[in-house]
């Protein structure tokens, strides 16, 4: 499929027929990929949705790019994982430049033993695309192009919108209402609400150019300062698939946007870039541009009601560490398990508040690491460009200084500190694998093949991993009393060997050590993961009273 020609057809709604307004469980408005992704999770734990978008086509250009480690693992838990790596450009190793002179190289994933790499680059349509084929094959999906919301009417017992569609106008209403409608999100207005933050005085320009499959070149984030092809200024150079790279030119604030969109201003900016690369005498079509300010800003609450925001609509990054699309992703992944729950009537209104809780200090986080990159890159003081160039100087020779040097804090997957869902220690552990973290993938045997632990954990239910030892059939039995009434529950047993059982768990072979290593996983610990994956709670030695408190809690019973 031609993801930049295809034009999805509006659909007359049976909804448009009904006398009074139809109510769903959960209406999402905005099919970009926060909203797919959002959309094809709840649909997934059977609960339906409806998915409104004002527009019958995917995104034009390539946009977001760079999609992380965590991100893919949660592609892989929705279906589109294999088919979104194999297409994109997988990289891990970045390269930054001072003039035209190599600084240092940096790789993000030393560790060769995670299924997925640190990042791939695709353009976004393409991730569009993949989720929105794969939203529009599952039955719980109500996937409704040319749908425009012109009203929201929010109430205690629920939302009533207004549609606008090619045949006129209906009204709908939901449970919840979760708006994933981007930066200029039409219900964030419609209710009264404001984003706030700080927007930068720069200007970028994008230039999507094409090469070729004869072109040779590494997949690395190459990142230059001040270069001689563009001085005083910083470039970013990405490689996409189909033959393309992506290209930042930083402008300046004064910069023209329409003027320097023009193709004969784009392309002596690219043949002078290339005359400094191995790609010098390559020939190149140009196939996209844009020209873009940015700001970092974000809502004071994600939840007003019934009505939930996520992505941009909620909060938004400059592209510097690709935290934009990531970490919306990871807004639509925390948030889906929590709805389903409510909705399903295992949790209370309270384990929505929580979303706010965490996905508010994630956007802090992001927004703190996108804002100290931005002020590194685009200095605008004195002080601050003498500061930025004595660390680049020193960073060729001292690693000291390279720590310093920020062309982009790279997107990591968010630590749910202070979460209200974990259950703190109560015994010792070592490693990053404490409660609220994101879950660590590791190479396992199952049922004599090789697999990935995270595949392992991809039913959007709890799960707790048992490591095999003395203990582990009473912390086995003591899980399976605590989760009885509460939560479905998935046990895995890591043992050594395949010998090893337990009745109520499934048996994992973690041959290479590393599950152990990574969770520090002594014999007998039990570690509670979350719906998303993240740890909520662990010990050396589990009891059905504390199993249940930390499900309860989890579920914001307590």
């Amino acid at each position: 499929m031609d993801y930049q020609q295809v034009v999805f057809p509006y659909r007359h709604s049976s909804d448009q027929d009904a006398r009074a307004p139809v109510r769903h469980p959960v209406v999402v408005v905005g099919a970009g990929p926060v909203g797919l992704v959002l959309a094809i999770d709840l649909a997934r734990q059977q609960v339906p949705v409806v998915l409104l978008d004002n527009d019958d086509r995917l995104s034009t250009g390539s946009r977001a790019i760079c999609f992380a480690k965590r991100t893919l693992e949660i592609f892989d838990r929705l279906g589109v994982g294999n088919g979104l790596v194999d297409k994109g450009v997988s990289w891990h190793t970045g390269r930054v430049f001072l003039r035209e002179q190599p600084i240092y190289a940096f790789d993000l994933q030393p560790e060769t033993t995670h299924e997925r790499p640190a990042f791939i680059n695709i353009q976004q349509y393409y991730v569009e695309g993949h989720l929105a084929e794969r939203a529009l094959a599952l039955p719980l999906v109500d996937l409704r192009w040319k749908n425009e919301v012109s009203a929201v009417q929010s109430r205690a017992d629920g939302v009533t919108l207004r549609l606008r569609t090619p045949e006129g106008d209906y009204a709908i209403e939901a449970d919840h209402v979760v708006a994933c409608d981007g930066a200029r999100s039409a219900v964030r207005a419609l209710i009264g609400q404001e984003a706030h933050g700080r927007t930068f005085r720069d200007r970028f320009l994008i230039a999507d150019v094409r090469f070729g499959d004869a072109v040779d070149f590494p997949a690395e984030r190459w990142f230059w300062f001040d270069p001689p092809f563009h001085p005083g200024q910083s470039v970013l150079l990405h490689k996409q698939p189909d033959g393309v790279w992506r290209i930042d030119f930083q402008l300046g604030w004064d910069a023209d946007p329409e003027v320097e969109k023009r193709p004969e201003n784009i392309l002596p900016r690219v043949r002078a870039l290339l005359a400094h690369t191995a790609m010098k005498d390559a020939p190149f079509e140009l196939e996209w541009a844009s020209v873009y300010t940015f700001s970092c800003e974000r809502m004071a609450h994600f939840r007003h009601g019934r009505v939930l925001f996520a992505g941009d609509a909620a909060h938004r990054v400059s592209p510097f560490g690709a935290r934009g699309a990531n970490s919306g992703i990871q807004d639509a992944e925390n948030l889906a398990w929590k709805l389903a729950a409510v909705l399903q009537g295992r949790a209370g209104d309270a384990l929505l508040d929580s979303y706010g809780v965490e996905r508010e200090a994630a956007a802090d986080e992001n927004i703190g690491h996108s804002t100290r990159a931005t002020d590194f890159i685009t200095p605008k003081s004195e002080v601050s460009r003498l500061f930025r160039d004595a660390t680049l100087q020193l960073a060729r020779d001292h690693a000291f200084a390279r720590a310093l040097v920020n062309s982009g804090r790279l997107s990591t997957a968010s630590k749910l500190n202070d979460s209200p869902l974990s259950t703190p220690d109560a015994d010792a552990f070592d490693g990053a694998a404490g409660p609220g973290a994101p879950p660590l993938d590791a190479p396992l045997r199952v049922d004599g093949r090789d697999g990935w632990l995270l595949r392992q954990l991809d039913e959007a239910t709890f799960a707790a991993l048992v490591f095999d030892g003395e203990a582990a059939a009473e912390a086995v039995g003591a899980l399976q009393e605590a989760a009885e009434g509460v939560a479905p529950l998935r046990v895995l047993l890591v043992a050594e060997n395949a010998r090893a059982a337990v009745p109520g768990a499934r048996t994992v072979v973690d041959a290479s050590g590393l599950v152990r290593r990574r969770y520090d996983g002594a014999p007998g610990t039990v570690v509670l993961l979350r719906p998303d994956q993240h740890v909520c709670a662990r010990w050396r030695r589990v009891s059905a009273d504390a199993a249940r408190a930390a499900l309860r809690r989890a579920l914001a019973l307590h």
